[in-house]
Order: structure tokens, then sequence, then C-alpha cells
């Protein structure tokens, strides 16, 4: 086998025009499709993270029939006290956990003495919620990045159209689950950097103070939200957390929980899935670059050595060794482009992020783009050229194995 390479190589030197010419077009198509896989993979996470770490978590969980019900904030689809229980103890088990937080949610009338309007609101555990999105305590654009009791952050956009700043006193006033009304005055500690998605424009209290303006009579929340230590097992561990959880029945036999991923929950999961779909695409046009390529220096390679392999045929080399010359020299230009489209790739990469490139991702101004290259595509690509590189050289290999010297020998 050693020898037939060498055979090979050397066969590939004997054009070197082509076979430069053809390893270029793979190296392109290389570099190319790992360059989009590496930028539009590392947008994604970020656009992942800037959802999951700042608004949603990784998972939640919710009484049974809330999700459907999310747009209204019901409070009779809260969890009570025995069912928070019950979830604190599936949630304890787990060791993946990182992190999980409850939260109320509620919408309620946000007054300023002088106007009046509607605002959604969460009431969270400060700590706790912090180390779920962890990306919250950031998104505070003026004003103290802790919660305290009695403390009010609101949304950019609320506070710049009512002109609130911060220190203002403003009352909250909130409908409670039997129909009654009450309100509760707040200092405003903080202003929110609005963000895209749901809940970009929520408002945050303390959990008690939550209690407080709904008149709780004990404690009730709306939903838990989770992190987890990695965010590539989510599928498994949703799973898994799935099947207890459906465990856990109420006093009809029937299930008392629901679980989402952030990608239920996110719009922006379809722009995630869009980016998959591209990037796909983008492998099929690599494939077809390297199928058309090799198949074509393969057939000429043929159709040149006709003489030469009615001669090496007729001096009683066996078709087999002359099928697997021809699949090396198309593995050689596989292996070839490969390499250099990785290399190439990487130094690209490295020049983007030393550029420092910024970008604009909804109201979020000058972010930076990070390009991280993933040895997973890095692998995955070089197999597939690689792979693709000897399917090409198939057909025209098969053929010169067939040949009959005699034939091969009288072709001018």
């Amino acid at each position: 086998m050693g020898k037939l390479l060498k055979i090979a190589v050397r066969n590939l030197l004997r054009y070197k025009r082509r076979t430069l010419l053809t390893t270029s077009l793979i190296t392109l198509g290389v570099v190319f499709v790992l360059v989009f896989v590496s930028v539009t993979g590392s947008f994604k996470r970020l656009m992942i993270a800037q959802n999951t770490d700042s608004m949603l978590g990784h998972l939640q969980v919710h009484r049974k029939g809330y999700v459907a019900s999310i747009d209204n904030l019901p409070l009779n689809l809260n969890l009570k006290a025995g069912a928070i229980g019950r979830l604190e103890k599936v949630l304890d088990a787990q060791s993946e956990i990182a992190a999980y937080s409850p939260r109320i949610k509620f919408g309620a009338m946000f007054s300023t003495f002088v106007e009046t309007t509607n605002i959604r609101l969460n009431g969270i555990d400060p700590e706790r919620e912090f180390q779920t999105v962890s990306l919250l305590p950031g998104r505070v654009l003026e004003g103290d990045k802790t919660l305290a009791r009695g403390d009010i952050w609101i949304p950019e956009l609320l506070a710049r159209g009512m002109k609130v700043k911060i220190g203002d006193t403003v009352v909250i006033v909130a409908t409670n689950q039997d129909g009654s009304v009450n309100g509760k005055q707040f200092k405003v500690a903080g202003v929110l950097e609005s963000v895209s998605g749901p809940g970009g424009r929520d408002g945050y209290i303390t959990i008690e103070d939550a209690a407080e303006v709904l008149r709780m009579e004990g404690m009730e929340i709306s939903e838990v939200a989770i992190r987890l230590h990695d965010f590539g097992r989510l599928g498994v561990v949703s799973e898994r957390l799935t099947g207890l959880l459906e465990q856990e029945l109420n006093q009809q036999e029937k299930p008392i929980f629901e679980l989402h991923t952030w990608e239920k929950l996110s719009p922006f999961y379809n722009i995630a899935r869009m980016i998959d779909v591209m990037t796909f695409f983008m492998k099929l046009m690599l494939i077809a670059i390297v199928l058309v390529s090799i198949m074509n220096v393969m057939i000429m390679a043929v159709y040149e050595r006709i003489r030469e392999i009615g001669t090496i045929a007729a001096i009683g080399t066996p078709p087999g060794r002359i099928l697997s010359l021809f699949l090396l020299e198309g593995l050689s230009l596989g292996v070839a482009g490969a390499i250099l489209g990785n290399i190439v790739g990487a130094l690209i990469i490295f020049v983007l992020n030393a550029s420092h490139i910024t970008y604009d991702f909804g109201r979020q101004k000058d972010l930076l783009l990070q390009v991280s290259l993933d040895p997973v595509d890095v692998f995955v690509l070089s197999v597939i050229v690689i792979i693709i590189a000897v399917v090409a050289s198939l057909q025209p290999a098969f053929k010169a194995s067939r040949m009959e010297p005699i034939k091969a020998l009288r072709h001018v």
C-alpha cells in the first residue's frame, strides 16, 4: 500500500497545474464552509446565551396548561406550596442542574401619579435568579445591580416613555386571583436594557413583594427557571426530567407539571434552525465542489493514461491494484485539500478575531464577534471531503481496472 501511495502521489505531480487547480478548488470550498460554519455557529451561541442567560434559563417548569395561556399570565395556574415542595425534591436530586429559581409572573398597572400604563412583572429571589440567569444584572443600564425589598427594576422603554428616573417613587396596582385590587409603592432602583424576545420588556421586583401585591396567603409561583452545568446536555436532561415530572400526579391522577426547553419558549429558536439549515446547504455545496472537481480530474487521468493502464495490466498487475491506485490518487487530492483548507480557514478565523469586528443584535449595540473553531466541525468537514473524494474516484478507477490490456495498448 505504501508503494501504491507513492506512485499515486507521483502521478498527481506529473500534472502539476491540474493537480494544483483541483486542490485549490477543494481548499477554497473547505475554507468557505469552515468560516461560514464558525461565524454562524458563534452568532448562534451568542443569540442562545442572550436569551437563556438574561431571561429564560435553559429550562422552565410550569403547572400543566400554564404555557398555553402564558400571554395572560394566569394566576389561577400558579403552583401551590405542596407542588413546589415536590418539584424542588425532584430538582435537588439532579446533579446536572447548576441552579434553579422560582418566579411569580403577573400583569399590573404602573403609575407615576401622573401617568399610568401596564407592565409585566417578575417576582424573583435575586440571589437564586442571578445564579440561574447570570446576565440579568448586566442588563441594568442605570441604578443598583442588586434588588432589595421595595425596589423595582423597570425596562428602558418604559422609563424613557414615562420619564422615570432612578430613585423615583411609583405605584404598582394588581388584581389578585379572587379579583380584588391591591397597590404598593416601590422605588425605582434600576433601568433595564431591553432585549429582543419574550420577557425583554418585563420589570422585576422581589418575590416577597410580588406575593404582598397579589395578597397571596401562602407561597405560590408561576414558573421555575433552571440552569444546567453543561448546556450541551440539554436534550438528555430535558428528556430525563420530563419522565420524572410526569410521575408527579395530582388527586385526579393527572400530571402536575410541564417542562419546556428554551427552544419552545423563544421565537429565536426558529432563527437557530435557519442557521442550521443554511449550514447544511453549505456542506452540500462543498460536497458538490469536491465531487465534480475530483471526478473531472480522475476521468481525464484515466483517458490520458489508457496505454499506460494497458501496459501495467499486460505485465500482470491485478485489477484490484489498478483500482486502488486511482482511488489513492483521489484520496490524496481530498486529504491535501482538507488539510490546506483547515489551515487557511483557521488563519482567517484568527484574523477575524484579531480585527475585533462588532455588530448589532436587536437593541444591543457593538457586540464583539468572537469566532471559535470547533474541532468537531474541522473533523466532520475533513471526513466529508475525504469520503467524497474517494467516492468521486470510484467510477473512473473502476473503469480503469476493467480495461482490456490489448485494447488499451492499441489506443491512440
